[in-house]
Parts: C-alpha cells; sequence; structure tokens
C-alpha cells in the first residue's frame, strides 16, 4: 500500500493567515508526478469530508494535494470574503506550495468556489499546467441566465469540468455549450444523476465513496495526461 506524508502549513497571506494541508505519497517526485492545490467550496472549509476524501484519495493515486481555508472560514465565519480577497489568499497559498514542493507540474482548481477563484486566478495570468473543476459554479442556483463564464476565454491551460447532470449550479446544457466554445483546451466528466455535491440519487446503486472514487481517479489521470 501507498505509504503517505502529511504536512501543515501556515500561509501569510496579504489579507491574513490561514492553514494549508498537505497530503502525498512518501516517494513523491515534484519533477515527474502533479501537484494539486484545491481552494474549498463556499460553505465548508478545507476540513470537509469531501475536501479531506479528495485530498487523501488523490495522494494515494500519486499526486501531492494540498487544500488551505479561505481567510472567512479561517476566522469561523459563514459568509465568503469578497473575490480579491479570496484570490489573494489562494495565490498565498500557491506561493507556499512552491517554497515547500518545488512542483514542476503544477495543477490548480477546486469545489465550487474554490475552483471559480482558481479559474479567475489563472485567468488574470496565474501560471499553471491545467485546472481541475470539481461543481463549478456556473451560475447561481437555476438562474442559468446570469453565467459566470466572461473569464473562461482568457484560460490558456487545460480545463476539466467534473459535473453532476443535476447541479443546481451548473445547467448540463449551459455547460456543453461553455466547454465546446472553449475548445479542445476543456472537457467534462458527467457523473450521472449527481447534485451539486455529489450526492447521487439511490436508485443509481452507488454510494458517496464511489462517486469520490470515481472523481479523484478522473482527476488524477487526466492530469498525469497533461504531463505525459
Amino acid at each position: 500500500m501507498t505509504q503517505l506524508a502529511r504536512r501543515q502549513w501556515k500561509v501569510v497571506a496579504e489579507v491574513g493567515t490561514v492553514t494549508a494541508r498537505a497530503v502525498l505519497p512518501e516517494s513523491f517526485d515534484p519533477r515527474e508526478q502533479p501537484t494539486l492545490v484545491l481552494g474549498h467550496g463556499a460553505g465548508a472549509d478545507q476540513d470537509h469530508p469531501f475536501m479531506r476524501d479528495m485530498r487523501e484519495g488523490l495522494a494515494l493515486a500519486g499526486c501531492a494535494a494540498v487544500t488551505f481555508n479561505f481567510l472567512y472560514k479561517e476566522l469561523g465565519r459563514n459568509a465568503p470574503d469578497r473575490p480579491l480577497k479570496l484570490m489573494a489568499t489562494f495565490r498565498a497559498a500557491i506561493e507556499k506550495v512552491h517554497e515547500r514542493l518545488e512542483p514542476t507540474h503544477l495543477f490548480l482548481g477546486g469545489k465550487s468556489l474554490g475552483g471559480r477563484m482558481a479559474s479567475m486566478l489563472v485567468a488574470d495570468g496565474e501560471p499553471c499546467r491545467g485546472l481541475v473543476f470539481f461543481g463549478y459554479p456556473l451560475h447561481p442556483p437555476k438562474q442559468p441566465e446570469k453565467a459566470r463564464t466572461k473569464h473562461l476565454p482568457d484560460i490558456a491551460a487545460p480545463m476539466l469540468f467534473l459535473a453532476g447532470t443535476r447541479d443546481a449550479l451548473s445547467d448540463p446544457e449551459l455547460l456543453k455549450q461553455t466547454v465546446t466554445g472553449l475548445g479542445h483546451r476543456a472537457s467534462i466528466h458527467w457523473i450521472p444523476d449527481a447534485d451539486h455535491s455529489f450526492g447521487v440519487l439511490k436508485r443509481t446503486g452507488r454510494g458517496e465513496s464511489d462517486v469520490r472514487s470515481e472523481l479523484v481517479t478522473v482527476a488524477a489521470e487526466w492530469m498525469q495526461q497533461q504531463i505525459d
């Protein structure tokens, strides 16, 4: 079985100090294997079971996985910070990862809000090998007319959208149109009957662990493909 190393760092951003957690194989080679920095969703911090399972699962799949808290969650608040503060925190976490791991193949992404902030950073010039979105919040709940897509064409890096077909924040048809418009650099992996949290209907016969294992496998394989 793969032996894992776990690390915790303090990330000092212009807006405040937050905690980051890293999980990676003990034999991790940053020159050959991918490193993924993930931001959490709006309603949960980096220790939510979903984020924990992504961290652990990706490490078992041969990646270095790093999560961090946005400042509002580090301070125990529920209302998300403004985008500029969120982006400043994300950028500081990336700098810490460069300092501690020196990755050659750095990927960025996140769950919902975290993924959106990653995309905004890259559209603004932050370099990375690719973006991994776990439930990209394409629009407010059930309001596809308010699409959050204006900055996506400015991203040159490859993008992987992991999406549920029942996601109230990402209308499937709109997501298909958006990804088609981005051309060869973007792709979707659908989780049938999954909602925004990747919960699936009982009639599918699939459990939470099945879905999360699929997300990990697809993300890890996609990142490795970008390197090979």
